[in-house]
């Protein structure tokens, strides 16, 4: 009995340690290697004294090849459009690349997302449910729980470590928005941006969204300026395109025989929607009849092309219960629009539809390169958008996005002071709900309801000329973006490892889509469970059938366990237009009970549908433990805002120790940028402090009423928090100070939010990207002296002691 005990005993110990060290959990307890039984285990050549009697064995220090005839795979993936956006699917929107590769390929009408961008980028990532990759939501969002912790685990090696390992080169240009928030910095951790996770070359922005005509550009391992300024012609779409046509022709040049794999993400089409004005101009009067008619024109349009059944309706707007529903969700009808609103609305989505074919023909220009250079023919070529239209423009657009982010509502007569100049540099703009719900037709909803298909059922067309024998077929059966990565792998003959790096790998949640290239139209799907969740939204898809909770993202509203469930037939209601949880509850349990089964499994619980106000202004742990005084030294890059000083909701102050020479000017302190930010500069001799609160002009300006003289001073500025605002803001007074010495003061407000979620991060002796103040033009440099260093402190401590500090580390130096 002591011995079965005994036996018992220690096989369970061996299964717990043999789970443990899959999980890297107990590589202490683990014997180093000897590097003699390593080499004796690998090498098969012959080791003498002298290398002329020894024989030398290359094989365990050759790389993989890929397979012979192996392909090229180029993944295209937009951002925040509807899936009655674009021509091919039947939208008003002209995509004549995207038409061409539908021509060439197929186009799938069940493809669905996780509803927002970090997450479903994980799952194409990776292959994995976004909360096994810790991405619960945008990693913006993250939170201390096993799903929301915005760090794909190594449990989940990407798509690019295991191609690479395999022999293909792999390269990541534009977005990315898988970067921890506090890693987005220049002494930060690289463990998860791009050249860690499994690629060889990176161009892009890794935040969110950025400034098309000033982007947040980092290249590899780190933060560049952009090549050159929009008066010159500069876009980040042209940019992207540029730098993915080098990277293939820097390969070709030296690995000709070498399959790669690209994964190209324009900031297309997230706000801010920036183009050229030819572009826009082509849809002048497009969108004039309005948002409901759209969706009433471009229906018929996507039945005739197949992309939905013949008696599909659409799903009426503002449907979900005024207690349950987001303010910020709200569609205004079109028809009770004043002619000024109309006039805006439609411009807005002349420049999203000029924002999207403009980059789609920047697209083009790396398909033509390809075909030009014999590439295309074994390139598979995916052509996808991450999440339905996009509802942050609130029922009013915008010119400026950020008041979304900031929970800050817009004034039509501020955005009606921009109306020409929409699309360009002086405004970062968004679209209003209605047209998020135009773009989504027929379903309802849009980007960030995972409940529903408006914001997860998404374009996606596939391309490969040598291995797809269809052109120009619709493929009806239901998939989702961890469904990439497996088909992806299929076709190049890789496996996902079961252990990477010495790590037991998480089963890949996903299924291969390859054997839909040679179906029927209407072949049964090979995948059978997908559930949905989505700050605070969720729903569950199983073999045909989908139930949904009624809740609505970001209100804060909580009592999950007092959703009510709707059930529906998404085989033959495509729509979401007929409920029929009355009818069938036992199906609707069977479904409901499927749900948290899945989330158990997936790590999804808890569930947050906070306001985005709550949720981004939430304070992350970092590598820096937390304290209340910054110092920052020119010569050094922006600092990113996500680890920058944090002045929202608080008084605070900012001193800079500056040496003054004759005729200095230029800008001491800056944060931001025109759409939001702060700036402490010298102006014909004059000390100058603006609050930019969310571009809304004027700017809150302090000047010193006396000139600067040559010599050492302290040069500062102080915010006394006194209130807060209606909408979040904080009300109080500024002090401009001069050497301790007060030179200005008035009242004053701050923004409750972030400046900005495109970088334009703190800066010292200059001004990056988009500059803060139109008092000057970027970059500003600092000239006529020297900046000896810049302090922001946000404790209680009073501005006349920090002057004093300053003023004795001057005599210091």
């Amino acid at each position: 009995m002591k011995n079965n005990n005994t036996k018992s005993i220690c096989k369970n110990f061996f299964s717990i340690l043999s789970l443990l060290l899959s999980f890297g959990l107990v590589s202490k307890l683990v014997a180093q290697a000897d590097p003699r039984e390593v080499r004796k285990e690998n090498f098969k050549g012959v080791i003498e004294l002298d290398v002329r009697n020894s024989k030398a064995d290359w094989k365990p220090y050759t790389l993989k090849s890929a397979p012979e005839g192996a392909p090229n795979v180029l993944f295209i993936l937009y951002d925040d459009t509807g899936q009655a956006a674009w021509s091919p699917y039947g939208g008003g929107i002209n995509m004549p690349t995207l038409q061409k590769l539908a021509d060439n390929g197929l186009i799938y009408t069940q493809w669905h997302t996780t509803a927002l961008c970090s997450p479903t980028r994980s799952t194409l990532l990776t292959g994995r449910n976004h909360h096994l990759n810790g991405m619960s939501s945008i990693t913006e969002t993250a939170d201390g729980y096993p799903g929301a912790n915005a760090r794909i685990p190594k449990q989940c090696a990407t798509i690019g470590q295991v191609l690479q390992e395999a022999g293909w080169s792999t390269f990541w240009i534009g977005k990315n928005h898988n970067v921890p928030e506090q890693d987005v910095a220049s002494g930060g951790s690289r463990s998860q941006w791009p050249t860690q996770m499994g690629f060889d070359r990176f161009y892009g922005f890794l935040g969110g969204e950025t400034n098309q005509w000033y982007p947040d550009l980092a290249e590899d391992n780190h933060f560049i300026e952009q090549p050159y300024g929009p008066e010159e012609g500069y876009h980040l779409s042209k940019d992207l395109a540029d730098k993915a046509i080098e990277y293939i022709k820097d390969q070709k040049a030296t690995n000709p025989s070498k399959p790669w794999y690209m994964w190209y993400c324009p900031g297309a089409n997230h706000a801010p929607h920036h183009a050229p004005e030819e572009y826009i101009a082509k849809y002048k009067g497009k969108f004039d009849s309005g948002y409901e008619a759209y969706r009433e024109w471009v229906l018929p349009r996507m039945i005739a092309k197949g992309i939905l059944p013949k008696d599909t309706k659409n799903t009426p707007l503002n449907f979900l219960p005024p207690n349950l529903a987001n303010p910020a969700d709200y569609v205004k009808p079109w028809n009770k629009l004043s002619a000024d609103e109309k006039k805006l609305f439609s411009k807005l989505a002349e420049v999203y539809a000029g924002f999207s074919e403009y980059t789609d023909a920047q697209v083009g220009r790396v398909i033509e390169y390809l075909e030009k250079t014999g590439q295309l023919e074994n390139t598979v070529v995916i052509y996808a958008a991450d999440n339905g239209a996009s509802g942050e423009g609130s029922p009013s657009g915008s010119v400026n996005e950020n008041k979304f982010f900031n929970g800050y509502p817009d004034e039509l007569s501020e955005n009606l002071k921009y109306v020409d100049k929409l699309g360009g540099p002086d405004t970062y703009e968004h679209y209003p709900t209605g047209w998020a719900a135009g773009f989504s037709a027929p379903y309802k909803m849009f980007k960030r309801y995972s409940n529903y298909s408006g914001g997860t059922c998404d374009a996606l067309i596939i391309s490969w000329l040598k291995g797809i024998k269809s052109r120009g077929e619709v493929r009806n059966q239901y998939h989702h973006s961890t469904d990439i990565v497996p088909t992806i792998l299929d076709i190049c003959g890789v496996e996902m490892p079961k252990t990477f790096n010495g790590v037991g790998q998480y089963p890949i949640s996903g299924v291969s889509m390859r054997y839909s290239f040679d179906a029927k139209p209407d072949t049964p799907t090979q995948k059978h469970i997908q559930y949905y969740t989505m700050l605070g939204t969720r729903a569950i898809w199983k073999d045909g059938w989908k139930a949904v909770a009624v809740h609505a993202p970001l209100t804060g509203t909580g009592k999950f366990d007092k959703d009510v469930w709707e059930l529906y037939n998404v085989d033959v209601d495509r729509a979401e237009a007929n409920n029929l949880a009355k009818k069938n509850p036992e199906k609707l349990k069977e479904l409901i009970d499927t749900w948290f089964d899945e989330a158990d499994k997936n790590l999804v619980l808890p569930l947050d549908d906070r306001s985005a106000v709550e949720i981004l202004g939430t304070e992350r742990p970092s590598q820096e433990k937390p304290k209340t005084r910054y110092v920052y030294y020119p010569g050094t890059s922006a600092v990113p805002e996500g680890v920058a000083v944090n002045v929202r909701g608080r008084s605070y102050k900012i001193i800079g120790d500056v040496d003054i020479k004759s005729g200095a000017s230029g800008v001491i302190f800056a944060h931001g940028s025109r759409f939001g930010g702060h700036s402490l500069f010298i102006k014909d001799n004059k000390l100058y402090y603006v609050y930019n609160f969310l571009g809304i002009q004027p700017e809150q300006t302090f000047v010193s009423s006396s000139t600067l003289t040559p010599g050492k001073h302290a040069l500062g500025f102080e915010f006394v928090r006194e209130s807060t605002g209606k909408n979040g803001e904080q009300i109080g007074t500024g002090h401009l100070y001069i050497d301790g010495k007060e030179v200005a003061k008035g009242p004053m407000k701050t923004q409750p939010g972030k400046f900005t979620l495109s970088g334009d991060g703190l800066c010292v002796g200059f001004d990056s990207g988009d500059a803060v103040s139109n008092q000057y033009k970027t970059p500003g440099t600092f000239k006529g002296g020297e900046i000896l260093g810049v302090g922001v402190d946000i404790s209680e401590k009073s501005f006349e002691n920090l002057n004093n500090e300053a003023i004795r580390a001057m005599k210091r130096d």
